[in-house]
């Protein structure tokens, strides 16, 4: 007998267990024998012993009889008066048992002799019904019969009825039974699971039409998630279910609980198929979900066919910039998961690397930490940006543009932002690329008049303040008089103080925590202190005022130095001496121990001599540094007050001092502040050129401060105009390297540009050489452009020219459609790598026919010998 598995045509498991239904059979009277008998002898010996074992005996063959498929030894049972309603421990019929194996003769044996169609079990916790069971199982005679002798087409709609399993069974032909005998296709219970809901799921499309076509209700959201069939179709990735719901009305863009639409949903389980369908029927491709989130940051989190949905997504319009609820754009995740080709798509169709999250990342940040490779290709861009207009890279006519939008990735931020993120990751040799460098000269020039007047203001400010300084503090008593004639003088100084304050307020309202890691604000800080504690004099100064005063006007002079160094022309040797005070700094607070032991052991030693007393004593250590040992008046000085009380260890400590301090660590600090004048002015430099883009950041980040609404939007519009350089007249800049007369930026910088764009044509040539490959640019038909201008155009090509995997498919595709390789040419320029994964591609390609060609011709020839030895065999003799 075959497996009783291999005839169960049921899912049992939607309904029942399969072991269950066993376990419970295995349980009735003499089960183990009567089952025995029934695979094993006749049915005359089953029911003889059936009747042996009085009713129990009965009832038990009569259902190992249906679950068995008996149909004959059912008939003989019946007859000696079986009960056809009989059922197991667990409230299961013979019909119940007999429609889950789907046997139709006993089915029609059971309603023959009474059996109840509509009886359900009364035990188990999913009950079911006969009906339930038959559709379960798939089987339309059963089907047929019990509706033909009146079963319940619709028993327990309210949470399962037969529609349901018949659907779940992915059985359409018993689908259009119970239909037909009028099977309601939806839940009376909102929220619940309908049979449409089973079919989008199952991705049972033929299931699914008979129910639309019955009027199934496409708006039906099952449970608290509130899905509905479409939903549930984008979900399991089924285009042809998704196609159908929405030929019959299905909201295209219909949330869910979370805010998710069906292009949400098919995007995050990376359907390239549902995702293309729903495209086409124009969805929504930046609704957002209450996480903020668009279908493309879900395309995304996951890398098998990431790129695939995103490309799509893109192309009719996705927003890569759209930041969720917590400031995470597409770019930010891509970077975040290490998706490197969705990376280089994003930046393809303009993704802002400088936008931040919540928390202040950048998403350049993420690329550099998680996907560093993608770096050097995106600052190819930056390379990119210079081109030939006119001539040969030689001739004297030669004329160079240079396109500065690819740093200007955004414009409501400033023009700064880019290279300043680039700045904040670690990249500060971005700043010395020929491009970012001229953008960065000719930024300053545009906005040094922005600097100019700040640096008017605080020159009026510390003279001012300087002349009060001089003509109150210089008496030699302890209190001054202040003369009546500066009362105005100190009236416009607080004044000044007061605008002083309000800027330094402003800023620090703009980035709290950027604000405080400034020293130079610090310092700005402690003058609008101290400028007030001095000006606060009404009659005549106090003994503390003098010393404020002293600490004050050294600040403003100082800080009047680090606004003269923001100008290029000063700025790289104030950065040098900065870059010298701060390694002086470090490596003397490296042996600051050795001088403190030396201080105190002098204190000890020289404890007659005033300047040796703590905490001058200190002070007068490190003065000795400089050479000023005053050996002669320490130990040969006549006085009788000034004699040394421990000559033998003074003058051991005194040389061990002139020879570690005086000799060895002045001449060491020295050196290692001051060794490499040319390196240093070459630090200074690229030091001067990142403090050169924070300033422009920083004007650009108050210009463009939204703590500036209130102010009036012409001034602003005035002052926005005056401060950015791509927005007012210069996105592009021509210039003639060749030419003398070519003035407009530094010669150096026109070197440093026709050198990169010689070396690049170099570079060119090599590949075209070493490679044979010819490059042309891509001709496309009609219809091609038509479809251009209803997809959103790209501002690069980083992601062809860098993924290998979609060189991969592109060269597939043209091995396959050879009739339209003129039509789809190769793009304009391509890597060395990218010219070699081609290469690989068509060896690949090329051997693989080779390999298809001989073994064609190894089978050709095998059958052609089998041929010739069936002849030779034929004419041999006997």
């Amino acid at each position: 007998m075959p497996d009783l598995g291999d005839r169960l045509r049921v899912k049992s498991r939607d309904i029942w267990d399969l072991e269950e239904i066993q376990e419970t059979l295995r349980l009735l009277q003499s089960a183990d024998e009567i089952s025995s008998l029934i695979e094993t002898a006749h049915c005359e010996d089953v029911v003889s012993y059936a009747l042996e074992m009085d009713e129990g005996g009965v009832r038990c063959a009569m259902l190992w009889a249906c679950w068995m498929g008996k149909t004959c030894l059912l008939s003989k049972l019946l007859k000696i008066g079986g009960d056809p309603n009989s059922r197991d421990d667990a409230g299961r019929t013979c019909l119940h048992l007999s429609c889950l194996v789907g046997n139709g003769e006993t089915v029609k044996l059971l309603l023959e002799h009474g059996a109840d169609p509509n009886m359900w079990d009364s035990v188990s916790e999913r009950k079911a019904t006969p009906l339930h069971c038959a559709a379960s199982a798939k089987s339309l005679n059963c089907v047929n019969a019990l509706l033909n002798h009146g079963a319940d087409v619709n028993a327990g709609l309210s949470e399962h009825s037969p529609l349901h399993y018949a659907v779940m069974s992915d059985a359409p032909e018993v689908v259009s039974a119970l239909l037909e005998a009028g099977a309601c296709p939806d839940t009376p219970q909102v929220f619940t699971e309908t049979p449409l809901h089973v079919a989008a799921s199952l991705g049972s499309a033929s299931c699914m039409k008979l129910l639309l076509d019955a009027g199934a209700d496409v708006r039906a959201a099952l449970g608290p998630g509130r899905a509905t069939a479409l939903h549930l179709a984008a979900v399991d990735g089924h285009a042809e279910c998704a196609s159908l719901l929405l030929e019959h009305g299905a909201r295209i863009d219909c949330p869910n609980s979370r805010g998710q639409t069906s292009l949400h949903l098919a995007a995050l389980a990376q359907s390239v198929e549902v995702v293309e369908l729903l495209v086409a029927k124009r969805a929504d491709v930046r609704a957002r979900d209450i996480d903020g989130r668009t279908p493309l940051h879900g395309a995304i989190v996951r890398g098998a066919r990431a790129c695939d949905v995103a490309r799509l997504l893109l192309s009719v319009g996705a927003d890569p910039n759209a930041p969720d609820n917590f400031g995470y754009t597409p770019l930010h995740i891509a970077a975040l998961n290490e998706f490197s080709a969705c990376v280089l798509l994003l930046l393809d169709y303009g993704g802002d690397v400088t936008l931040r999250t919540n928390g202040g990342v950048s998403a350049l940040s993420f690329i550099v930490r998680r996907v560093p490779d993608v770096v050097p290709r995106y600052l190819c861009k930056f390379d990119d940006a210079v081109h030939v207009s006119e001539h040969e890279i030689g001739d004297v006519d030669c004329e160079l543009t240079i396109d500065f939008r690819p740093l200007v990735p955004c414009l409501t931020r400033g023009e700064a932002e880019l290279l300043l993120a680039f700045v904040e990751v670690g990249r500060k040799d971005v700043l010395k690329h020929p491009v970012a460098e001229t953008f960065l000269f000719l930024k300053w020039r545009r906005i040094r008049k922005f600097f100019v007047l700040s640096f008017a203001y605080h020159a009026i400010f510390i003279t001012l303040y300087s002349l009060y300084i001089l003509q109150i503090f210089l008496c030699e008593d302890v209190t001054c008089d202040v003369p009546s004639y500066l009362r105005p003088v100190q009236y416009v100084i607080v004044l000044l103080n007061l605008c002083f304050l309000s800027k330094e307020i402003f800023q620090a309202c703009l980035d709290y925590s950027a604000y405080i890691r400034q020293w130079e604000n610090w310092l700005q800080i402690l003058i609008i202190i101290g400028v007030f504690l001095c000006t606060v004099t009404i009659t005549n100064t106090s003994n503390w005022q003098h010393d404020v005063a002293a600490i004050t006007i050294f600040f403003c002079w100082l800080e009047l130095m680090m606004i003269i160094g923001r100008f290029p022309t000063f700025g790289l040797y104030v950065q040098m001496f900065t870059t010298v005070t701060v390694n002086f700094a470090t490596f003397l607070m490296a042996y600051s121990c050795l001088l403190m032991a030396f201080g105190l052991a002098f204190s000890v030693l020289f404890s007659n001599y005033p300047a040796f007393h703590l905490p001058a004593g200190l002070v007068k250590t490190v003065m000795m540094m400089s050479g000023e040992l005053e050996y002669e008046d320490i130990f040969y000085n006549n006085c009788t007050n000034s004699q040394i009380h421990y000559p033998l260890t003074a003058h051991a400590m005194f040389l061990i001092f002139v020879l570690l301090v005086t000799v060895i660590l002045t001449n060491l600090l020295v050196g290692l502040a001051v060794s490499d004048i040319q390196a240093l002015q070459e630090s200074a430099g690229l030091d001067r050129l990142v403090r050169q883009t924070q300033l422009v950041a920083h004007l650009e980040s108050m210009l463009f401060s939204s703590l500036l609404t209130c102010a009036p939007q012409q001034l602003l519009a005035v002052l926005r105009w005056g401060a950015l350089l791509t927005a007012s007249h210069m996105r592009t800049l021509n210039i003639r390297p060749n030419d003398p007369r070519e003035n407009r930026i530094p010669r150096e910088l026109i070197a440093s540009i026709y050198k990169m764009v010689a070396s690049r044509k170099d570079t060119k040539k090599s590949i075209r050489k070493n490679n044979n490959y010819e490059f042309r640019l891509r001709k496309e038909t009609d219809q091609e452009d038509i479809e251009r201008q209803q997809h959103v155009k790209r501002k690069s090509y980083l992601y062809e020219r860098y993924s290998c995997e979609s060189q991969n498919v592109e060269r597939r595709k043209k091995t396959t459609n050879s009739g339209s390789i003129d039509n789809k040419n190769r793009p304009v320029s391509f890597s060395i790598n990218a010219i070699q994964e081609i290469c690989m591609v068509d060896i690949k390609n090329q051997l693989a026919e080779l390999t298809k060609k001989i073994n064609k011709l190894a089978e050709v020839t095998d059958s052609k010998l089998s041929f010739i030895d069936k002849k030779l065999d034929e004419t041999r003799p006997p």
